[in-house]
């Protein structure tokens, strides 16, 4: 096999480069013909004798032919000089083990039949002669076009300082040392570890811990700080960032990744450091490898897709191989925006539906035509002071909408059917989260009418989010201020957008029949210390460069959010960071649909106020969570 790959690649060689090939042939042939003829000439201070010349002339033209196979063989020719590694040298080496024991077995065959005696130390010179003639042209021309290529590159480099002298810090200084044309120069490394300090990582300096980086930059100049750290969980990331702080040095972070894979990874996937590398607990990562086998082949239906989840989940949907993906939304920028990224970036061409929720034929119509088998239902109104002054929209979308959707999933014998919630559903204050709260109820109500599994999801704020609240402060601090807290002991969960979305896809694996799925999601934090970290990646002193201003809760609001009410319990899943709620009170479908035809009635009446009495009254209702209640195992 490697033989005919080998002489394919010969017929496949342009006419361009048969010139480079040739010379490089060539240039092989003289030197292993000199190393031998060398290797004679020392061991006989260079008089030769008739047997020697006759020896020459018979085993170099044989050294040569043998040493050019040999390295053909081991693909030496493929190699491009400025882009060879250890294992091109292995193969090198092993060219070259092949030529030896020619070689020796040549000057034992021309003992034998010439009658010249056989010199062990030929044989042994010309192994070192033909090992380094060979290596040091490839050697030399790496040197020389990594000196041309910086010779080039004239703009001054950047010196650099990395975090963390592991496997990662090892592959960001491999990549440095690669590319000459990259603007960083790295002067060493910093590692809280004492076996690492004082030490050397392929001849740079641990210069000592992360708490020396101000010194360690003034002392030699440093003008970037990279972390590389593949555990650093965000106490960490905070810890080094604000040490940075007190230097003029720019910080930035190594993305995770897998440090063997080094070819994965380039110098431009160092980025700066942003608002989830310092959230207070570590990302929890997935294993989506459960969820491809339950989303391949089936016909998904997102709504909500043009919104920061719905879009999200079509990303990673559209990747996990279904039989169709088709978008419902109602803003028709939105769903045009996350088709066409779909179309560009996952070269994936989803279905694009454009509906309301509430338009109960239009949703039937559309069931009929797509057939759907999957369904993550995110379209919801989300924002707190908003529903608050519009309720009978909130419940509108949300309510009616998730009715709507839900009965028709059932209706249609859907397989799955994932509602997503948030933690403002419990003990809800907030027209938003009471319609979430019915919402949840109406799910795990109709998972008791039908063979269509029906699941919850429920998490805290999502990071990034549109209109959510880490991007408000951020405009607040681009505009200088001031930063507007409602109050300094307001606490939130918070996640990514990537967590959120892996616990949506995540959770629909399991088997479900009105479940609540939560993720663990540490300790809540504190929305101040949030603004302050906000404030510190723009380069900016909290309270200094940038005011920071309490304005009081708003309508709607809680200090404190919960996942789960006091009576539910949580219990352990297959993955151990998702939890699902037990003992949650499930209403009975027939009761609860006579008090949400209630609840609409009064908002086709526009009867705001009495609705919004009659909603919070039934997401807190005592007799809805008493009158039927379902034991989860």
């Amino acid at each position: 096999m490697r033989n005919k790959g080998a002489l394919g690649w010969l017929r496949q060689i342009p006419p361009r480069r048969w010139a480079e090939f040739l010379r490089a042939v060539f240039t092989d042939v003289l030197l292993i013909s000199a190393s031998l003829t060398i290797a004679v000439g020392l061991v006989h201070d260079f008089r030769y004798t008739v047997s020697d010349l006759r020896m020459l002339q018979w085993l170099a033209p044989l050294m040569s032919v043998i040493g050019i196979g040999a390295l053909f063989m081991q693909g030496m020719y493929k190699v491009h000089a400025r882009y060879a590694g250890i294992m091109d040298l292995f193969r090198l080496l092993k060219a070259s083990i092949g030529i030896h024991i020619a070689c020796f077995i040549g000057m034992l065959a021309f003992a034998y039949y010439g009658g010249r005696p056989f010199s062990f130390a030929e044989w042994v010179l010309f192994s070192f002669l033909s090992t380094g003639s060979l290596s040091a042209p490839r050697i030399g021309r790496r040197l020389y076009d990594w000196y041309i290529a910086y010779a080039k590159n004239q703009a001054p480099r950047r010196r650099a300082l990395v975090v963390g002298g592991g496997d990662m810090g090892e592959v960001v200084m491999r990549e440095m040392r690669r590319n000459p044309q990259t603007e960083l120069c790295l002067v060493g490394f910093v590692d809280d570890d004492p076996k690492k300090q004082s030490l050397q990582i392929h001849g740079y300096p641990c210069l000592g811990a992360t708490r020396d980086i101000p010194r360690i930059v003034a002392e030699h100049g440093v003008q970037d700080v990279i972390i590389a750290i593949s555990s650093a969980d965000g106490e960490v990331v905070r810890r080094i960032f604000n040490i940075c702080r007190s230097t003029n040095a720019r910080v930035r972070i190594v993305p995770s990744f897998q440090p063997t894979a080094e070819q994965g990874f380039q110098l431009a996937q160092i980025r700066e450091v942003n608002i989830e590398d310092l959230l207070r607990r570590a990302p929890v990562q997935f294993d989506l490898r459960p969820v491809a086998d339950y989303i391949a082949g089936e016909r998904v239906l997102i709504t909500g897709a043009g919104g920061s989840i719905g879009s999200e989940l079509a990303r990673q949907t559209a990747e996990l191989g279904p039989a169709s993906l088709a978008l419902l939304g109602k803003g028709e920028n939105s769903i045009y925006q996350i088709q066409q990224e779909l179309i560009t970036c996952v070269g994936y061409q989803p279905e694009c539906i454009i509906a309301d929720v509430r338009d109960a034929p239009r949703i039937e119509a559309m069931f009929r035509s797509h057939r759907p088998t999957l369904v993550f239902h995110a379209a919801a109104h989300k924002h707190v002071p908003l529903m608050e002054a519009n309720p009978i929209e909130a419940i509108k979308n949300n309510v009616l909408g998730t009715w709507v959707m839900a009965e028709a999933a059932l209706r249609h014998g859907v397989r799955k059917f994932v509602y997503v919630s948030t933690d403002k559903a419990v003990n809800p204050v907030s027209i938003m989260g009471a319609t979430k709260r019915v919402g949840e109820m109406i799910v795990s109500a109709l998972a008791c009418e039908g063979e269509t599994e029906f699941a919850i999801v429920r998490f805290g704020n999502v990071l990034g989010s549109r209109g959510s609240l880490i991007p408000t402060l951020q405009a607040q601090i681009e505009q200088g201020g001031p930063v507007r807290i409602t109050h300094p002991d307001m606490k939130r969960y918070f996640m990514s957008i990537n967590e959120a979305v892996h616990l949506i896809l995540r959770a629909g694996a399991f088997t479900s029949h009105g479940d609540i799925y939560i993720l663990d999601m540490g300790e809540p934090v504190r929305i101040i210390d949030m603004a302050h970290d906000l404030i510190r990646l723009y380069g900016l002193v909290p309270g200094q460069d940038i005011a920071i201003v309490f304005t009081g809760v708003r309508p709607g609001e809680k200090l404190h959010e919960q996942l789960c009410y006091d009576q539910e319990v949580l219990e352990n899943t297959p993955n151990p960071k998702i939890k699902r709620v037990r003992n949650h009170a499930v209403p009975h479908w027939r009761w609860l649909q006579g008090q949400l035809e209630a609840l609409l009635n009064l908002c086709e009446k526009e009867q705001a106020d009495a609705a919004r009495v009659m909603l919070m009254e039934l997401a807190n209702s005592k007799l809805a969570m008493d009158e039927r209640k379902a034991v989860r195992s």
